[in-house]
C-alpha cells in the first residue's frame, strides 16, 4: 500500500491536477519568487558597485587632490553616482553661493542642505527594489495559505461523494493543497532574508556617505574661514 501511494503521489502530477484556483496561486507565487531572485541579484550588483565607487572616490579625495580638479572631473562624468555625485552637487552649490558673495554661514547652510538632498536621492535610487522584496516576503506566505485552504476545502468537498474514506483518497487532495504553502514559503524566505541583509547594508552605506558629507562641510568651512582671514 505504501509503495502504491509513493508511485502515485508525484509533485508534478499534483500540480497539474490541482484546481484552477490553486494553480493560479502557484503561478503567482512562482512569478513572485522569480521577481524576488531578480531583485536580489540586482541589489547585490548595485551595492557592490556603489561600495567600490565610493571607496575609489574617497581614496582620490583624501589623497590631497584639488577640489576644483575633482569637481571638473565629476562634471565630465555623466554617469557619476554615490559620493562623487554628492560631492559634485555639494561643491557646485558652495561655489555658486560664493559667487553670489553670500556670507560664510549662508554658504555652509546651503551646501549642507544640498548634500542632504543628494544623500537622500542617491539612497532612494540604491534602495530601489527593497520595498518589493518586503512585500513579497510578507504577502507570499498568506497567498500560499489561501491556496492551501482552498485546496483542502475542495478535497473535503470531494470526499462527500466517496463511500469509504481511506488514506489513498485523502492524501492527494491534502498534498496538492500543501504544495501552495511550500511554494509560498519558498518565495518568502529568500525575500525576507535579502530584505534584512540589504537594509543593513543600506544603513551602513548611508552612514559612511553622511560621515563623508560632514567631513566635506568641515573642510569647506575651514577653507572659507581661512579665505576670510586672508582677505582681512
Amino acid at each position: 500500500m505504501a509503495t502504491q501511494l509513493e508511485t502515485t503521489l508525484h509533485i508534478s502530477d499534483l500540480i497539474l491536477q490541482a484546481s484552477p484556483v490553486v494553480q493560479l496561486v502557484m503561478l503567482i507565487l512562482l512569478l513572485a519568487s522569480m521577481l524576488s531572485w531578480y531583485l536580489i541579484a540586482k541589489l547585490c550588483m548595485s551595492y557592490k558597485k556603489a561600495q567600490a565607487e565610493d571607496e575609489h572616490f574617497q581614496k582620490i579625495f583624501w589623497s590631497g587632490a584639488e577640489l576644483n580638479t575633482l569637481y571638473n572631473n565629476a562634471q565630465l562624468n555623466s554617469k557619476r553616482r554615490g559620493l562623487e555625485d554628492i560631492f559634485y552637487r555639494g561643491l557646485g552649490e558652495f561655489l555658486k553661493l560664493k559667487k553670489r558673495h553670500a556670507s560664510t554661514e549662508q554658504t555652509i547652510e546651503g551646501t549642507e542642505r544640498i548634500l542632504r538632498v543628494g544623500l537622500s536621492r542617491d539612497q532612494s535610487q540604491l534602495e530601489n527594489g527593497l520595498g518589493t522584496l518586503a512585500s513579497i516576503g510578507s504577502v507570499a506566505p498568506y497567498v500560499g495559505l489561501f491556496g492551501t485552504v482552498w485546496g483542502i476545502m475542495n478535497a473535503f468537498i470531494g470526499l462527500s461523494d466517496v463511500d469509504q474514506v481511506t488514506l489513498a483518497t485523502v492524501a492527494p487532495g491534502i498534498a496538492e493543497a500543501l504544495i501552495a504553502t511550500a511554494i509560498g514559503l519558498f518565495a518568502a524566505i529568500p525575500a525576507v532574508l535579502a530584505f534584512n541583509h540589504y537594509t543593513a547594508k543600506s544603513e551602513a552605506l548611508y552612514s559612511d556617505r553622511a560621515l563623508f558629507a560632514e567631513e566635506m562641510i568641515a573642510l569647506l568651512q575651514r577653507q572659507s574661514v581661512g579665505n576670510t582671514q586672508d582677505n582681512d
